[in-house]
């Protein structure tokens, strides 16, 4: 296994919750909940935790919840 990927593996992982709908939310919300791999209530996504992955989540963070694993 190279390098990257063993580093990539220990990597802390965090779960996101679309709890509200993107419905009548400016544009870049719905885009940065399609980004985060969501888009439809109540689907949760496993993600990196990352400071790119927090900025998206702070954009949006009456339409999301944030478990972390």
């Amino acid at each position: 296994m190279s390098p990257a990927a063993k580093s990539s593996s220990k990597k802390k992982m965090i779960q996101i919750k679309q709890v509200r709908s993107g419905i009548g939310c400016p544009r870049y919300m719905r885009e940065t909940l399609r980004a985060l791999g969501l888009g439809k209530m109540h689907r949760v996504t496993s993600r990196v935790d990352s400071p790119e992955t927090r900025g998206m989540i702070a954009r949006i963070p009456h339409l999301v919840q944030v478990v972390e694993s």
